[in-house]
């Protein structure tokens, strides 16, 4: 009788406390996986804010590399014996601000030098604007070439002819989006009086002409950019060229096989320059800073601008690329805050935001304004966050996609190289080198 009354208690009071505990089980699972969920997010955070405040340290360090370069560089430009140079520049279509872009290389306090410009067919809109600079600056030798665009990098082809072209040992190459100082040439020719130096190039500020899009792209190449080339001199030195200025000798040329070799490179500005290190020669960063005028309307043109360089980074530098992932504040900043408040640690979640707030402003000034004196810096910084988190979203969106667009062109890429150049206009290779004026 004892042994059914336990029995009866025990069968009356199970199936509530059975119950109860599948609920439990019910929900402890999934709240489980979302804690753990948020501190993977939260460790990722904290190794994001730690590795960013890293390379802000390091931007310092080579930002004052930077300035006592410079300084030493100053000391040559008073030399009485600077050497004739050739200026190269590619044209194609109206550019804005073409006109004051090529003009300003027609006003330099240099004692000789020589201009040289080349498009792909002789109707390009841009050479009647070229025309008209030349005529109005007879003084400053000047020829026109029509090249055609028979390689699968046509920049490169017009550089290959305005090479056989120049007169002078000396070939400064320029992109025709950009504008410069009266002492341009005078700051940036002299360290090639160094035999040993094969190469010389510059870093760039963006001038934004266009509008909010187009600002974001501006400061990147001000601060995310140029932080990005002042770490690279301060720990392995100059081993590649930036397209809107690098000065070659043609020795320094030869010895790489010409631009020949560069025929089919997408990032051929990055290549040459790693090329001709690798040949022996120095390859000098400019104490100088030219403008890069930056012209994007809308939203896609900026994101295709933008993926177009992240794509050729990564092939040019696969490691530095993916380690790039690293560099970026914002992103971390606001995982590591919604992350820690979902623990309930709001004040961890407001340090992570602030510390990346203060990063990004911190570089914007130190890098934007103290290094290449952008005034976009001073007058919006805010905006150097906004384009910090714009940049690690085409960072990521450079390992999906392996065809992109420049100028009337759609390329796809094997590796480093373009294995597919599809023009929406037919070049006109039959007029090959001919020259359409000169002085």
């Amino acid at each position: 009788m004892y042994s059914v009354n336990c029995l009866t208690a025990w069968t009356a009071c199970s199936p509530p406390r059975q119950a109860g505990f599948e609920s439990d089980s019910a929900t402890h699972g999934p709240n489980k996986l979302i804690e753990l969920t948020l501190y993977f997010l939260l460790s990722l955070a904290l190794i994001g804010t730690l590795s960013s405040a890293v390379f802000l340290g390091l931007a310092i360090a080579g930002c004052i590399k930077f300035h006592r370069d410079a300084k030493k560089q100053s000391q040559l430009f008073s030399s009485p014996h600077l050497p004739p140079v050739s200026v190269l520049k590619p044209v194609h279509g109206l550019e804005t601000r073409l006109k004051e872009n090529i003009e300003s290389f027609f006003r330099q306090e240099y004692p000789a030098y020589e201009v040289l410009f080349a498009a792909d067919s002789a109707d390009d809109a841009a050479l009647d604007v070229v025309r008209e600079v030349c005529q109005r600056y007879p003084h400053i030798p000047s020829r026109i070439l029509v090249t055609g665009a028979p390689w699968p990098n046509p920049v490169v082809y017009s550089f290959q002819c305005l090479a056989q072209a120049a007169s002078h040992d000396i070939l400064v190459t320029s992109d025709s989006d950009v504008e410069v100082g009266p002492l341009y040439l005078r700051e940036i020719v002299p360290p090639m009086l160094d035999p040993k130096v094969g190469a010389v190039t510059c870093v760039y500020r963006g001038k934004n002409v266009a509008g909010f899009f187009s600002s974001l792209t501006a400061i990147g190449m001000s601060v995310e950019m140029t932080a990005g080339v002042l770490v690279a001199n301060l720990l392995e030195g100059m081993k590649f060229g930036l397209g809107p200025t690098t000065v070659l000798r043609k020795d320094s040329l030869t010895a790489i096989g010409g631009y020949a070799a560069l025929k089919d490179y997408i990032a051929y500005d990055f290549a040459i320059g790693n090329m001709i290190a690798k040949s022996g020669y120095r390859v000098v960063l400019s104490g100088h800073v030219i403008d890069h005028v930056v012209n994007q309307k809308s939203l896609g043109q900026m994101w295709q601008n933008q993926l177009r360089w992240a794509q050729t980074t990564r092939y040019s530098r696969p490691k530095g690329h993916f380690g790039t992932g690293l560099i970026f504040a914002m992103p971390y900043g606001l995982v590591g805050f919604f992350a820690a408040a979902g623990l309930g640690y709001w004040s961890l979640a407001w340090l992570l935001l602030a510390i990346a707030i203060v990063n990004r402003l911190g570089e914007a000034g130190l890098i934007g304004w103290k290094a290449v004196r952008d005034p976009q810096v001073r007058r919006a910084p805010w905006l150097y966050p906004l384009r910090d988190l714009l940049g690690f979203a085409v960072w990521a969106a450079s390992y999906l996609n392996l065809r992109y667009v420049w100028r009337d062109s759609r390329f796809e890429l094997r590796g480093t190289r373009i294995a597919l150049r599809q023009t929406s206009t037919t070049p006109n290779s039959a007029v090959g080198n001919s020259k359409l004026s000169s002085t």
